[in-house]
């Protein structure tokens, strides 16, 4: 039974994919909650309230208590409404699920951060590195752990690791328009690219991607301003 609306309420940034998702992950359970847009650049007094040691967002309030990081609240999530699981029952698919969704925050994700931030002179090196992270992701759909899975990670529905891996996919299109490069190429991915494309088209995950004219001018602002920060420190 999804709580009443004043039990939950989210601290999240709309650019934000790990605010997207525990907003696609309270969707797909059917949970009502508040959403309050953070101003990261002056933060509110509850964000620094609830989140003292990181200050950044998402923060789910739930009943008044926090709850941290976004993997930690999925998973908080999972366990507190068990009733749609976003985690596998078998605890070795579990254990799976658990170290694929560290390796997007500890590597994937950093490296397709890396292409963005990366001065031209770099930018090779940066794509080539996003590429070799897509390699292994390629290979396991392919011939590893997920050879001959069902439509998403999870199953026939989505799970924690298509929500980890799947929110955030979404940038790469505006990156690789931003800064003209090729990231997901579905002749050399073509997986990884059938899996993205199947998890945008879900009606959950398209109601909280931000329209991608919104993304790109986002994208573009901070971009010029990485770039103002690099040549006056030249």
């Amino acid at each position: 039974m999804a709580p009443p609306s004043s039990d939950l309420k989210l601290l999240g940034s709309w650019a934000s994919s790990y605010t997207h998702r525990v907003q696609l992950a309270l969707r797909l359970k059917g949970l009502d909650f508040e959403y309050a847009e953070e101003d990261l650049a002056e933060k509110s007094p509850s964000l620094l309230l609830h989140n003292p040691v990181y200050e950044k967002v998402p923060v789910l309030l739930h009943r008044g208590r926090p709850v941290l990081e976004s993997v930690i609240i999925l998973h908080y999530l999972d366990e507190t409404w068990p009733e749609v699981p976003l985690m596998p029952a078998d605890p070795y698919d579990r254990a799976l699920a658990r170290f694929w969704c560290h390796f997007v925050d500890d590597k994937l994700g950093p490296a397709v951060g890396a292409v963005f931030a990366s001065p031209s002179d770099g930018q090779a090196a940066a794509v080539e590195q996003v590429h070799e992270n897509l390699r292994l992701v390629e290979r396991e759909l392919r011939e590893g752990a997920f050879a001959g899975r069902r439509r998403f990670f999870g199953g026939d529905k989505i799970g924690v690791l298509d929500i980890v891996l799947g929110c955030g996919s979404y940038w790469l299109a505006v990156f690789e328009e931003v800064m003209e490069v090729k990231l997901v190429d579905p002749e050399s991915f073509p997986l990884f690219h059938s899996w993205l494309r199947d998890f945008e088209e879900q009606e959950e995950v398209k109601a909280i991607i931000p329209a991608i004219d919104r993304l790109l001018d986002y994208a573009r602002g901070v971009r010029q301003m990485m770039l103002g920060l690099s040549t006056r420190q030249q």
